[in-house]
C-alpha cells in the first residue's frame, strides 16, 4: 500500500505536524508514505515538494488578490477565507501516479484548486480528506464562529462587506465545491467527534462518508520530564508557577490571548500575591506585543520549532491555556497533557473532547474571563496538581498515541481500496 499525504507545509501548523507525525508512524509500520508539499523546510526524503518557485508563488497571490478585491480592499478577513481558484495539478507528478491513496489534509492559500481536486476524483484513486477545520464543509471559511448557512447552503456570508447576499461570492463557491464532489467520492476524516457531527449536517457534504479520528502525537518525544531542568535550559524561574500560552502567532484573535490577558488581570486584583510568584510563558509570532499587557511577569519566546526546545517549555510550564474561541482538536493541547501539564480552554470544538474537566484540567465557560480565571486559580492553588497530571498523560497514552491513530488509518485506507475493487 502507498499512500501520498497532500498538505500545504510541511512544518508550519497544526495541519503539517500532524500530517508529518502520520507519515512517520505508517512507514515505521510498513506502510509506504510520502508527503507531497508546496513548501518544503527540511532534507527529508520522504518529503516532496512542488518545483517552480515562481508559479507557486503567482497561484498563492492570484487568491489573495481576487479575495482582496471581493473584500473591496480591505485586509480584514483577509486569511480567514479561501476560494481555492488557482493551484498546481498534481495528477501529473510521478508521486501521484505511483501512490495507491491520496490523502489530502490542508490543501488551501494556492496549493490545491477546486479544478485539481476535480481532477484527483476523476483519476479514481480512492481519496482520504483530513478535515483540520470546517473548510471542506464549507463554501469560503474556516471557522464558521456560530454562522449555521452551511448546514442548508452558504450565502449571506458574514465575512463578505455587508454580509455578501443571497448570490455572493459564498454562494457562487459552494456551488462549485458542488461540483467538485460530483466527480467521485471522498472519505472525510474529521480531527474530533464535534468536527464530524458539523461535518455531518453540511449540506455539501450529504451523503458523503464522514468518521473521527483524532491527530497523533509521538509519546515518546512529548512527555514528562524535569521542570527544572527545562527552566534553566530555557532560561525560565524556576521560582514561579509558570502559565503557558502556544500558538502560532500571539495576535490571532481567535486565539483567545486577550481573555487570558483579562483573567490574569481579574486574578492580579483578587489575589496580589500572584503578582510575584506566577509568570505568564508566551509562544509564538509577536509575542512581544501582547506580553507588556499582562499584569505577571512575561517571557515571551517568539516563535519557536525546535521540537526539542517545545517539549522543554511544555514541561517548564505549571500549566497550559489555550482560550481559542475556536478549535478542532487542538495539538498544543494534546503535547501539554502529554508532557505532564494540565490545561485550561474554553468549552468549544473539540476542547472538551481533550480536557476532562477537574479531572486532567479545566473546561471553562465560553468567552467567560471569570471561569477562566477561576479555572487558572483552581489549578495551580487548589487542585492535586500530580493527580491532574497523571491524568493528563493517562489520557494521551490511551487515546492519541501514534500507534492507536494509525491503525485507525490503516483501517480507512484498507476499507476505500476494498470499495475501488468493488466497483472495478
Amino acid at each position: 500500500m502507498k499512500v501520498l499525504i497532500v498538505n500545504t507545509s510541511e512544518q508550519t501548523g497544526g495541519a503539517a505536524v500532524a500530517a508529518n507525525r502520520l507519515m512517520a508512524s505508517l512507514n515505521n509500520y510498513g506502510v509506504k508514505a510520502k508527503m507531497l508539499v508546496r513548501d518544503k523546510q527540511t532534507q527529508d526524503i520522504s518529503v516532496v515538494g512542488l518545483e517552480g518557485k515562481l508559479q507557486k508563488r503567482w497561484y498563492f497571490l492570484w487568491e489573495r488578490f481576487v479575495v482582496f478585491c471581493k473584500l473591496h480592499f480591505q485586509r480584514d478577513h483577509l486569511f480567514e477565507i479561501d476560494l481555492a481558484n488557482a493551484g498546481t495539478d498534481i495528477t501529473r507528478l510521478p508521486e501521484f501516479a505511483e501512490a495507491d491513496i491520496i490523502h489530502l489534509h490542508w490543501i488551501n492559500q494556492g496549493f490545491l484548486s477546486l479544478k485539481t481536486i476535480g481532477k484527483i476524483l476523476r483519476s479514481g484513486k480512492p481519496v482520504v480528506w483530513t478535515m483540520h477545520d470546517m473548510w471542506p464543509a464549507t463554501a469560503i471559511c474556516h471557522l464558521t464562529l456560530g454562522c449555521n448557512n452551511f448546514r442548508t447552503g452558504c450565502k449571506n456570508c458574514k465575512y463578505l462587506p455587508g454580509g455578501g447576499g443571497e448570490h455572493d461570492l459564498s454562494t457562487r463557491v459552494w456551488k462549485r465545491k458542488e461540483a467538485m464532489l460530483e466527480q467521485g467520492s471522498i472519505t472525510f476524516v474529521a480531527c474530533s467527534k464535534w468536527l464530524e457531527q458539523e461535518a455531518k449536517s453540511s449540506d455539501l457534504l450529504q451523503g458523503q462518508s464522514i468518521t473521527s479520528i483524532p491527530n497523533p502525537i509521538d509519546v515518546n518525544l512529548f512527555c514528562p520530564g524535569s521542570r527544572e531542568e527545562a527552566c534553566q535550559a530555557e532560561g525560565l524561574p524556576t521560582d514561579q508557577r509558570l502559565i503557558l500560552f502556544v500558538c502560532q502567532r500571539a495576535t490571532n484573535p481567535n486565539k483567545g490571548m486577550q481573555y487570558l490577558i483579562d483573567a490574569c488581570r481579574k486574578l492580579a486584583d483578587e489575589h496580589p500575591e500572584m503578582k510575584e510568584n506566577t509568570g505568564v510563558v508566551i509562544l509564538g509570532g509577536h509575542a512581544d506585543e501582547v506580553a507588556q499587557q499582562l499584569p505577571f511577569a512575561a517571557y515571551p519566546m517568539g516563535y519557536v520549532s525546535d521540537r526539542q526546545r517545545i517539549v522543554r517549555l511544555y514541561r517548564a510550564a505549571s500549566m497550559f491555556v489555550l482560550p481559542s474561541l475556536s478549535e478542532n482538536l487542538p495539538n498544543t493541547i494534546m503535547e501539554a497533557m502529554a508532557c505532564g501539564v494540565p490545561c485550561l480552554g474554553f468549552r468549544v470544538g473539540g476542547i472538551p473532547e481533550e480536557i476532562d474537566h477537574l479531572k486532567n484540567g479545566y473546561v471553562a465557560d465560553y468567552r467567560s474571563v471569570a471561569d477562566l480565571a477561576k479555572g487558572i486559580d483552581w489549578i495551580l492553588n487548589k487542585a492535586d496538581r500530580a493527580a491532574l497530571s497523571a491524568e493528563a498523560v493517562k489520557k494521551v497514552r490511551h487515546h492519541y498515541a501514534t500507534q492507536q491513530v494509525m491503525v485507525r488509518y490503516i483501517e480507512v485506507y484498507q476499507q476505500v481500496l476494498a470499495q475501488k475493487h468493488l466497483m472495478i
